[in-house]
């Protein structure tokens, strides 16, 4: 379990690059935090069914913080016009 939680911080540190590229600098730092935080759980060699409890933890907060920040704090704009 410990190599998926690698996996998943190697993908949010890609989505973090490709929001730093589009401009996007609160989604950037948001995706570098859960970068570190599951590249740190990564290293922490815990149990499988720890690892799932905090995975489940995670899916929860995320989906919160994601829909409210793409409902009220996102400002729609197409291409780089602020």
């Amino acid at each position: 379990m410990d190599k998926l939680f690698k996996t998943l911080g190697f993908w949010t540190a890609m989505f973090a690059i490709l929001f730093y590229v589009g401009d996007m600098m609160m989604m950037t730092l948001f995706f570098i935090a859960q970068t570190g935080f599951f590249v740190l759980l990564g290293y922490m060699k815990l149990t499988e069914r720890m690892y799932m409890y905090v995975f489940a933890a995670y899916l929860v907060f995320f989906f919160v913080g994601f829909t409210y920040f793409t409902t009220f704090l996102l400002e729609p704009s197409f291409g780089n016009q602020h």
